[in-house]
């Protein structure tokens, strides 16, 4: 089954940020990984958020999202992203479909 990367970030300095998302592209191609949504224009429909940039990824399992998440090559990337003042950002992995009880 699917399963998604659901990212937020809020960019305070996008040039050290690109630092992480220039590799980002190669790193999930050798995943499987593809990208639904990354950036773009939103509407906030309900509640307060301080984020600005919303991504969605698809990868063919969970499993396969957390091998991408847990690489030597994202592990390297995401060093950038996280260095004190750069973003906030929130990820989280999800399985696709319904899951709810009926």
């Amino acid at each position: 089954m699917a399963a998604y990367w659901l990212a937020r970030a809020k960019i305070n300095d996008p040039v050290e940020y690109k630092k992480y998302t220039d590799h980002i592209p190669d790193i999930l191609e050798k995943y499987n990984g593809r990208v639904f949504a990354r950036g773009g224009e939103y509407k906030v429909l309900e509640g307060e958020t301080p984020y600005e940039r919303f991504i969605v990824i698809e990868f063919d399992s969970m499993a396969d999202a957390e091998s991408c998440f847990n690489s030597p090559e994202y592990v390297a990337a995401a060093k950038f992203r996280r260095i004190p003042g750069i973003a906030q950002n929130e990820l989280v992995i999800v399985d696709g479909g319904d899951a709810t009880p009926r």
